[in-house]
């Protein structure tokens, strides 16, 4: 396994986290930086995640 998979989970749970938080506030109980978390670091995160697992599979197994 890679060290980007942890790091595509992290990204997208703090994601996710983000998105959860603004359902449960609303608009106007948050800062700025949550709704920028939320729109950015879970597709981040899946990204990375997809390019983590994309490059593992093509890696010769011993």
């Amino acid at each position: 396994m890679s060290k980007l998979m942890p790091a595509a989970v992290v990204l997208f749970a703090l994601g996710v986290v983000a998105i959860v938080a603004m359902f449960v506030v609303g608009e106007r109980g948050l800062p700025a930086w949550v709704f920028a978390a939320g729109w950015l670091l879970a597709p981040a995160g899946l990204a990375l995640g997809v390019v983590s697992a994309v490059r593992d599979s093509k890696r010769p197994r011993r």
